[in-house]
């Protein structure tokens, strides 16, 4: 991704964030960015498609760095702890995108279909690695959807766990909380 759309990205990204999609406009986008309407166009056919982009990227990078994680680990526990880090440290780092999945995920729209979409993509990545876990015998027996959702859901619980500490967010010490209560609960004893 070249310097001025990576630029554009990472300016819709912060007011969809805070404005909403709706109230953002292409004329808001170029005048941050500092680019004309043209330049944008040049990049993004629309703001349906930079919104598109945003979500399609966002996942993917979530996705990709599940994948290189969770391929370290040959046990089951480890790889959901795994995710569990990585989940959080992307909350820190991209606050905005998971602000814009969740907010979107529940209106009914194009957009909260794309959402959803790539969110259930990510979370049947969680529920296979759930599934075989507990097929080796390394997980407790239970549904594998529902514990992939309930991992899946950390994301939220981290997003709001920032809003509401008024210190600067400690990952080690939030992802031994979810440890000691979300993988402490997976594993067989």
């Amino acid at each position: 991704m070249n310097k001025t759309k990576r630029k554009i990205f990472e300016t819709s990204m912060k007011l969809f964030a805070e404005k909403g999609y709706d109230a953002t406009s292409i004329e808001d986008i170029t005048a941050t960015v500092g680019v004309a309407k043209g330049t944008l166009y040049y990049h993004f056919s629309s703001k349906e498609e930079i919104f598109n982009f945003l979500v399609e990227e966002g996942i993917k990078l979530l996705q990709n760095s599940i994948d290189i994680k969770t391929a370290k680990y040959q046990n089951y526990i480890d790889k959901l702890k795994a995710i569990i880090l990585i989940q959080i440290k992307i909350v820190i780092k991209y606050e905005d995108l998971i602000t814009i999945l969740l907010s979107e995920f529940w209106r009914k729209s194009t957009r909260n279909q794309i959402c959803k979409e790539n969110i259930l993509q990510y979370i049947n990545k969680i529920e296979t690695i759930v599934k075989e876990g507990i097929e080796k015998g390394e997980i407790k027996n239970g549904d594998p959807q529902a514990i992939a959702s309930e991992i899946y859901g950390l994301i939220c619980s981290a997003l709001v766990y920032k809003i509401r500490s008024k210190e600067k967010m400690e990952i080690m010490k939030l992802y031994k909380e979810f440890e000691n209560t979300v993988i402490e609960g997976l594993k067989i004893k």
